[in-house]
């Protein structure tokens, strides 16, 4: 984690705007709307994409848990992480291969396509670009795919820098993001 503190302390259920509270009903809050709660209309207009990408991508879910890891891992995304540790085992990544997502794509046991997720996730991270070489190792995903891999990058960038600048703390018993 970057900060050991939150720069804006999540909402308690007292706090919580009623808009929120309907969003969520009866289920749990994390952290993270919790604190994203200080900006309901914001939240509310960020939850469709982020259901898109989180859940009616077409990329299969274990392929896009390997893209987020290795995105909340090159942010250092402490939160993100652990979260998504979770979300990834369920998804079907193995913890062998969790444990190798920060030595990225040239770690020994990934298959092709792998390797090229994570070189895409790189790249895009480095450059807002993916190369010709890169594209052209995505050839297993079809059109819709590769622009969800896009987004769910994109997404995810953007969802480590929220929670990096925030100090969105980690819920307890989550895995800690690795060295």
């Amino acid at each position: 984690m970057r900060l050991s503190e939150p720069r804006l302390a999540p909402l308690g259920d007292e706090q919580l705007p009623d808009q929120v509270k309907e969003v969520f009903r009866e289920g749990p809050i994390l952290n993270i709307f919790r604190t994203l709660a200080h900006h309901p209309d914001l939240m509310r207009r960020w939850l469709p994409f982020g259901n898109h990408v989180l859940a009616k991508s077409t990329l299969p879910a274990r392929e896009r848990e390997l893209v987020i890891l290795r995105i909340g891992w090159l942010c250092r995304a402490g939160y993100e992480w652990g979260q998504h540790v979770l979300v990834g085992l369920a998804s079907g990544l193995r913890q062998e291969e969790i444990d190798r997502i920060p030595t990225g794509s040239k770690a020994e046991g990934w298959n092709e396509l792998d390797r090229a997720l994570l070189d895409a996730t790189d790249e895009l991270h480095a450059d807002a670009f993916v190369s010709d070489a890169t594209w052209e190792r995505l050839d297993e995903l079809d059109p819709q795919q590769r622009i969800d891999l896009v987004f769910t990058v994109g997404q995810y960038n953007l969802v480590s820098m929220a929670l990096n600048t925030l100090g969105v703390q980690p819920e307890p018993g989550l895995p800690s993001l690795p060295e």
